[in-house]
């Protein structure tokens, strides 16, 4: 702590959702001391370096940013123990904490987690939750130990996931979840007053990451699975399909009950409805809203269809 009592905490994270964590943690009562997040990165189609939403921030309200790209060198270490943290505070940081790293706050590196552990470790917890229809989430406070979010737990609170969310509106929720338990228990922790509680590992479940062939549709499955998929996978990777050669973004769209004749991937009209255009799939109708053909800009069904009037008729791939 610094002479006026305050405590000293070093901050760990990257992308844009996690900014209501950093921000609860410019309240009174805390000094961040340090912000560490992700080298800049090349981005958009001329390929320029832009920084992580954590560093702007950071910048923007007079914090040191740390940008390393290993946590592993000695002289790394050397000078975030020299910023002298009672707590590290990682969210979403992108980079495994090594042992050494783990030992130098005397009050240790508490992670948040969008998922009430043990349940959904791992990279992808809010999407896998939306995946399998669960009716409720959470976020959860805990200690980082070495092993894969499996270190004790000092708080959680559950969250519901709300028809139609997606990953991308559920993240925010979760995080700023998350801001609001740390301000409440991290003073608790600095005190003694908060005791961590093992994970029962009989109860785990593991998430994977990700990768971009998952976004692609297999027809094949029901329509409401189908719609599942779309909002776990919002915004990466997405869900899509190929027609003409071209990947096909399904930006929105939804499950219709009954069915036409028809193979599964079928285009096919839906007159009388509040949707245009829908394709057959192993149980029920997949409904289009909008679309967006690679290369061009995002319609919606309707006028995707006057512009390609073959597309009613054809098949997509499975």
């Amino acid at each position: 702590m610094n002479d006026r009592g305050d405590m000293r905490l070093v901050f760990m994270g990257t992308p844009a959702y996690v900014l209501p964590v950093l921000e609860a943690l410019l309240s009174p009562g805390f000094q961040v001391v340090g912000v560490y997040t992700q080298p800049d990165r090349p981005s958009g189609r001329g390929r320029v370096s832009e920084p992580p939403p954590v560093k702007s921030f950071a910048l923007e309200h007079g914090i040191r940013v740390f940008q390393p790209a290993s946590l592993r060198r000695s002289e790394v270490q050397s000078e975030l123990a020299s910023l002298s943290p009672d707590v590290i505070v990682v969210a979403a940081y992108g980079k495994i904490l090594p042992s050494e790293v783990l030992n130098i706050p005397p009050y240790g590196c508490v992670n948040v987690h969008p998922s009430l552990l043990p349940q959904y470790r791992g990279p992808s917890p809010v999407a896998t939750a939306i995946l399998e229809g669960k009716a409720h989430t959470g976020t959860t406070l805990m200690l980082l130990d070495e092993g894969m979010d499996t270190g004790p737990i000092l708080a959680a609170r559950q969250v519901p996931i709300d028809s139609g969310t997606t990953t991308e509106i559920l993240t925010p929720v979760l995080l700023g979840v998350g801001a609001d338990l740390l301000s409440e228990v991290l003073p608790l922790l600095l005190k003694g007053k908060v005791t961590p509680q093992p994970q029962d590992d009989s109860r785990a479940t593991v998430t994977r990451k990700l990768e971009k062939r998952d976004g692609e549709v297999n027809w094949g499955l029901p329509a409401e699975e189908i719609e599942s998929r779309l909002r776990a996978f919002t915004p990466w990777p997405g869900l899509f399909t190929y027609w003409q050669g071209k990947m096909l973004k399904i930006l929105s769209a939804k499950p219709l009950a009954g069915g036409v004749p028809g193979e599964p991937g079928l285009v096919v009209p839906l007159d009388g409805r509040d949707v245009a255009v829908g394709v057959v799939t192993g149980r029920g109708i997949f409904g289009l809203k909008s679309l967006q053909m690679e290369g061009r800009r995002a319609v919606n069904s309707e006028e995707f269809v006057r512009g390609y009037g073959n597309f009613l008729g054809s098949a997509l791939p499975s």
